[in-house]
C-alpha cells in the first residue's frame, strides 16, 4: 500500500530558476535594445534651439536678399496675390475661369500674412512682399528644424549637426526655402513629413504629405508615396484615417474656394492633373531640356553634396546596417523624383524643390559613414590609421561643400539682383504724378511683381521686343476679376494681339537691360530718356560657365562680363 506522504516543495537553486534573459523572448530583448538605444540617442541629441536659431537667421537672410528665380513666381502666385490685396495685378491664362488650373485655395494660405500686412502698412506694398517671405521663411524653419531635431534623436548628433548645415547654407535650400511656389511649399511639407515620420508619428506624417499634395504642388504625390506606403503597413488604420480625413478636407476646401473665385464649380487640382497627365496639355510648348538638366542643376545648387547625395546607394551595405529601414524610406524619393522628372521634356529647376532636404540628408549619411568604410565590423572602437583619416576628411568635405555654396549663393544675388533693386527706386519718383505708364520689353521675364510698383503709376505695359509667345494681361474687374474668361487668353502660347502697347510714346518709364551688343536699344535714345537708376547685372552668354556659377574672389569680376540694368524716364519737352 503506498503511503501518500505530504510533498515538500524543494527550494530551488540559482541553476534552476529563469534567468531574466531565458524568461523573455528574443523579439523582446531586441525591443529593449532599441528603446535604451533610442534613449541613449535622444539624451545626446540636438535640443530644438539650435536648429531654431540657425535656420532662423539663414531663412531671414534669404527672405531679405533672395532674387526671383522663376517668372512663374511672379505671375502665377505674387501677381494673384496682389489682385486679393489690391484689386490690381496681372492674370495668366491658367487664372482663366475657362481653364483654372491654378488653386486659390494656396494663395488664400499666403494671404493670412499678406491682408494684415496691407493693414499694417497701407502706404509700402514692398513691406507686404517681405511679409510674405518672412512667413515662407518660417514655415521652411519649423519643417527643417523637425527633419533636423528627428534626425539627431535617432542617428545622433554628427548626422545632424551635417544636414542643418546643408539644410541652411546649401544654395539650393537657401533660395528654394523662401519662394512663392508650390514646390517650396511640397519641400516644406517633406521635410515635416519626413521629421514625423523618423519621431515614430506616421499618421501625422501622412496628413503633412497629403496637405503638401493638395495644398502644394499635386505632381510631389510620388515623392511622398515611400513614406505614404510604409507608414500604412506600419499603423494602418491611424495613418489611413489621417491620410484620408486630411486629402478630403482640403479637396473638399480647394473645391469650395475655386468655386467662390471661378464662380463655377472645378477642381483646380483636377484640372491640373487633367492638363499635366491625362494628355490635355502641351507643356513642351514652354521649352524642353535634355536628360541631364537636371544633373547639371543638381551640381550648380549643391555641389559636391549632390554628388555625395546621388552615391548613397552605393553605401547601402553600410546604410542597411545603420539606418534601415526608416532612413532608406526618407532618403529614397530623391532617386524615385530625380528618374521620374529627368524623364520629362519639359524641365524646369523649380522641379526639384520637393527632394531638396533629401539631397541634404543623404549626403549627411554619406559623410558620417566614411569612416564605415575601412572599420573593422566585429570591431566598432576600430582606430586603424585609415579609420583616423576618414574621420579627419568627414570635415574637409563639410566644409568644401558649405564654402562651394556660399561662392553659388554670392554669385547668384550679386550677379542677378538687379531687378529688385532697380524697381524699388521707383518710389522715390512720383513727382511725375498720378496716371503714369511704365513700360517693360524683353524684361518682362524679370519683373519683380506690382508689389514694387508705386500707387502713382496706373498701369504696366508691355512693349514689343520680339517675343511672340502670350504674356500675361492685368486682371479686368469688369468682365468678372478672378472669375473673368478673357477671350485673349489660349492655352497654346500664342501670342494676343492686345498684350503690347503700341504707342511707346505714352511710357512715362522704362526699364530696359543694355547688354554690349552690336545693335541699339530703345533706352540709348539719350534725347528720349533719362536714365534714373543703373545696376551691374551679369551677362550670362558671354561670361565663362565656371566664374558666373561660382564667385571666386578677385576673379568674378575680371572674368564675367556686366550688362546694365537700367531704369529710364522719358525726357520732358
Amino acid at each position: 500500500m503506498a503511503l501518500s506522504l505530504p510533498t515538500r516543495q524543494r527550494r530551488g537553486v540559482a541553476s534552476d530558476l529563469p534567468s531574466p534573459s531565458s524568461s523573455r523572448s528574443k523579439p523582446d530583448e531586441k525591443e529593449d535594445k532599441r528603446k535604451r538605444s533610442e534613449e541613449g540617442q535622444e539624451h545626446k541629441a540636438i535640443g530644438w534651439f539650435l536648429p531654431l536659431f540657425a535656420l532662423g537667421m539663414l531663412r531671414y537672410m534669404s527672405a531679405t536678399s533672395n532674387i526671383i528665380h522663376d517668372c512663374d513666381e511672379v505671375f502665377n502666385y505674387w501677381e494673384p496675390l496682389h489682385f486679393l490685396l489690391y484689386n490690381s495685378g496681372f492674370q495668366t491664362w491658367e487664372y482663366s475661369s475657362q481653364y483654372a488650373l491654378r488653386s486659390y485655395l494656396y494663395i488664400n494660405f499666403h494671404e493670412l500674412v499678406g491682408l494684415p500686412a496691407s493693414w499694417l502698412f497701407p502706404d509700402d506694398k514692398v513691406r507686404v512682399f517681405y511679409a510674405v517671405r518672412f512667413f515662407l521663411g518660417l514655415v521652411s524653419v519649423i519643417s527643417d528644424a523637425t527633419l533636423v531635431v528627428a534626425l539627431s534623436r535617432k542617428y545622433g548628433k554628427r548626422l545632424a549637426s551635417y544636414a542643418l548645415a546643408m539644410l541652411c547654407l546649401t544654395s539650393g535650400c537657401f533660395f528654394a526655402s523662401t519662394s512663392f511656389l508650390p514646390s517650396s511649399f511640397a519641400m516644406y511639407a517633406m521635410s515635416l513629413s519626413s521629421g514625423l515620420f523618423l519621431l515614430g508619428k506616421p499618421a501625422s506624417a501622412v496628413a503633412v504629405a497629403a496637405a503638401g499634395v493638395i495644398l502644394g504642388w499635386p505632381f510631389s504625390i510620388l515623392a511622398f508615396l515611400p513614406i505614404t506606403i510604409y507608414s500604412l503597413a506600419r499603423r494602418f488604420k491611424q495613418t489611413f484615417l489621417a491620410g484620408a480625413v486630411t486629402s478630403l478636407v482640403l479637396l473638399v476646401l480647394s473645391v469650395l474656394v475655386d468655386y467662390y473665385y471661378y464662380k463655377r464649380w472645378t477642381s483646380s487640382v483636377f484640372n491640373l492633373l487633367q492638363y499635366n497627365v491625362l494628355g490635355g496639355g502641351e507643356s513642351h510648348l514652354y521649352g524642353i531640356e535634355g536628360p541631364i538638366f537636371y544633373l547639371r542643376n543638381g551640381f550648380n545648387n549643391f555641389n559636391f553634396c549632390f554628388i555625395l547625395g546621388l552615391l548613397f546607394p552605393a553605401f547601402l551595405p553600410i546604410a542597411r546596417r545603420k539606418y534601415a529601414p526608416d532612413l532608406l524610406i526618407v532618403v529614397s524619393p530623391l532617386y524615385i523624383w530625380l528618374g521620374f522628372m529627368s524623364l520629362q521634356p519639359h524641365k524646369e529647376e523649380r522641379f526639384l524643390y520637393p527632394i531638396y532636404p533629401l539631397v541634404c540628408v543623404a549626403a549627411s549619411a554619406v559623410i558620417e559613414s566614411f569612416p564605415d568604410l575601412f572599420r573593422d565590423k566585429y570591431n566598432p572602437h576600430d582606430n586603424s590609421w585609415p579609420v583616423v583619416i576618414a574621420k579627419f576628411i568627414r570635415p574637409v568635405v563639410l566644409g568644401l561643400i558649405l564654402s562651394a555654396s556660399h561662392a553659388r549663393t554670392f554669385s547668384l544675388i550679386n550677379g542677378y539682383g538687379a531687378p529688385l533693386e532697380t524697381y524699388k527706386i521707383l518710389e522715390h519718383y512720383d513727382d511725375v504724378g498720378t496716371g503714369s505708364t511704365l513700360c517693360v520689353g524683353s524684361e518682362w521675364h524679370r519683373f519683380p511683381s506690382s508689389f514694387f510698383v508705386p500707387e502713382y503709376i496706373s498701369e504696366v505695359r508691355w512693349i514689343d521686343d520680339g517675343f511672340r509667345g502670350l504674356l500675361p494681361l492685368p486682371f479686368n474687374s469688369t468682365l468678372g476679376g478672378t472669375a473673368a474668361a478673357p477671350p485673349h487668353f489660349n492655352n497654346k502660347n500664342k501670342a494676343s494681339d492686345e498684350q503690347f502697347l503700341r504707342d511707346i510714346e505714352a511710357c512715362t518709364f522704362l526699364v530696359e537691360l543694355q547688354l554690349n551688343r552690336p545693335y541699339p536699344t530703345r533706352g540709348s535714345d539719350l534725347s528720349t530718356w533719362e536714365p534714373i537708376a543703373a545696376l551691374p547685372y551679369l551677362d550670362r552668354e558671354f561670361s565663362p560657365s565656371m566664374y558666373r556659377s561660382f564667385f571666386i574672389p578677385y576673379l568674378w569680376q575680371e572674368k564675367n562680363v556686366f550688362g546694365m540694368y537700367k531704369l529710364l524716364k522719358r525726357v520732358s519737352k
